[in-house]
């Protein structure tokens, strides 16, 4: 499995959550590598379909639900807003939700059957 945090540079939301999904990694045992991916451009940003940063993307799916309709791609810092609330980094929920959905995808899912 693997985590992709998009993120551009003079963006601190990305240095928030890598502490946050490391920490729920280890608490759902799932194995999965963390990979950065820097955005620099607005192409780049196009390219990516990068809605702001931090993105994070679980098996190459955005964590907001919906996240795949939208189209407002560039370089700008990213909030994540549920109910009434907002934050630089998702909900932990849509990250555990991500995890569990890309799991259950897998192909040969033998889940539980080995832990780092």
């Amino acid at each position: 499995m693997t985590a992709e945090v998009l993120y551009f540079d003079g963006c601190p939301g990305y240095e928030a959550l890598l502490p946050r999904l490391r920490e729920l990694l280890q608490e759902t045992g799932v194995e999965a590598a963390i990979e950065l991916r820097q955005v620099n451009t607005p192409q780049e940003a196009e390219a990516a379909r990068f809605l702001g940063s931090p993105s994070l993307r679980i098996n190459g799916r955005d964590v907001e639900p919906g996240a795949d309709t939208r189209t407002d791609f560039g370089l700008k810092c990213r909030l994540y807003r549920e109910s009434e609330s907002a934050s630089p980094i998702p909900p932990p929920e849509w990250i555990l939700a991500a995890l569990k959905g890309a799991e259950v995808r897998r192909p040969g899912n033998r889940r539980g059957s080995h832990h780092a």
